[in-house]
């Protein structure tokens, strides 16, 4: 009887645990709150990766506008500027009558200067002589001017050459504006080059006008003082040879 009542207290506890255990041990599955729960860790996830594609776009518009803001590793402002001064040196080494008002002034007052009666026969022929000179002289400044430009082309063909290859290789619209410079300074510095010439030959030729008319003028005034009675040719004894 003893065992019988051990078994059926041992029943009992057993039955009461099986009633009171599980309301507090066994999960409780709830769809609803699953759904919830992946829904906003997707939208979680959704944000970092805005955040990350927004990271990536910024990193490569700071990368862009680097590349924007780059000088040009590239210059020929210094192969240029010699140039010029090469140009300039040859203008500034004009003879006789330069570039200058109050030089070309002074010479058309005197040697160039209409020819009067009361100039004597030497002042004629020394005025001619510097009118001579004066052409002899700007033919040759021009030639020397001339000279120097072609001398200034072969850098010219350098310097477009190395620019036109930095533009199409820059990186950023900084450097291709920067080459775009260059070339427009380059232009400016070939512009230059065909002003000089075209001064240097216009020098030279417009001299070469003015002693022809000079010439002409005192031509005409020998041949009235040849003509006036009383002051024409006389003969004269002239050695010829020594």
């Amino acid at each position: 009887m003893k065992r019988l009542g051990l078994l059926a207290a041992a029943g009992t506890a057993a039955l009461l645990l099986s009633v009171t255990l599980p309301a507090r041990a066994l999960i409780v599955f709830d769809p609803n709150n699953y759904v919830q729960n992946v829904l906003t860790a997707a939208r979680e996830l959704q944000q970092i990766n805005n955040q990350i594609t927004s990271l990536q776009n910024e990193a490569q518009m700071l990368i862009n506008q680097a590349r924007n803001l780059a000088n040009l590793p590239y210059s020929s402002l210094q192969q240029l500027q010699s140039s010029i001064q090469r140009t300039q040196q040859l203008l500034t080494q004009a003879q006789r009558i330069a570039y200058d008002v109050q030089q070309i002034d002074r010479a058309f007052s005197t040697s160039y200067a209409p020819a009067t009666g009361s100039q004597s026969n030497q002042l004629l022929i020394s005025n001619a002589q510097a009118r001579w000179q004066n052409s002899f002289a700007a033919t040759q400044d021009a030639l020397r001017v001339q000279a120097g430009i072609v001398g200034n082309l072969d850098t010219n063909r350098i310097q477009t050459s190395a620019l036109v290859t930095s533009s199409q290789g820059a990186s950023g619209a900084l450097q291709a504006t920067q080459a775009g410079n260059q070339i427009l300074a380059l232009n400016a510095q070939q512009l230059a080059d065909l002003t000089a010439v075209v001064t240097a030959q216009g020098r030279a030729q417009s001299l070469e006008a003015a002693q022809r008319a000079s010439a002409q003028d005192q031509g005409r005034e020998q041949l009235r003082r040849f003509l006036t009675p009383g002051q024409g040719y006389q003969s004269s004894n002239v050695q010829m040879f020594h």
